[in-house]
């Protein structure tokens, strides 16, 4: 193999159309656009620009709304804790607190508090005590024998 026998794929390399080349070219003197008008110059913008009249994307109304400082909490299943009672990584004896959640790896942090949440099954008697808590959890844990508390009222819905 040599240098000059080095060649592409068929099809890899698609060449560009060159306009306005002469009547040959069957894209010459007009280049394709064809005569006069808005399309056939330079700049143009059909998508937005409506001839001075109020474009669509103003007329038509601005609908929802983000709230600017809602809650972020950070969310753990229940079946989760269980896993990592399971491989040691947390204490079912002691008490569960957000920081130890953390800190086993639960979640990388707490933002505004940590939501726990009933997906998976709980067999450990813990005791938790987080900012929010879904009532499947709350269900769960007790039915396991354990306690969950949850901190703030706004959290326990």
């Amino acid at each position: 193999m040599k240098l000059h026998e080095l060649a592409d794929n068929e099809g890899a390399a698609k060449k560009k159309k060159r306009v306005a080349r002469g009547p040959g070219s069957g894209k010459g003197k007009t280049a394709g656009r064809g005569i006069k008008g808005q399309t056939s110059r330079s700049g143009v913008a059909l998508g937005g620009y409506e001839g001075g009249q109020m474009p669509l994307y103003r007329r038509l109304p601005k609908r929802g709304f983000s709230k600017p400082n809602r809650k972020e909490y950070a969310v753990v299943n229940l079946g989760l804790i269980e896993k990592f009672i399971g491989l040691g990584k947390l204490d079912a004896k002691a008490e569960i607190t957000e920081d130890v959640l953390v800190a086993a790896g639960l979640t990388s942090n707490k933002r505004d508090g940590i939501r726990v949440l009933g997906k998976g099954e709980i067999k450990s008697k813990i005791t938790l005590t987080v900012t929010g808590a879904s009532a499947s959890a709350i269900e769960a844990v007790k039915a396991a024998g354990g306690s969950l508390t949850v901190t703030t009222a706004a959290a326990a819905e």
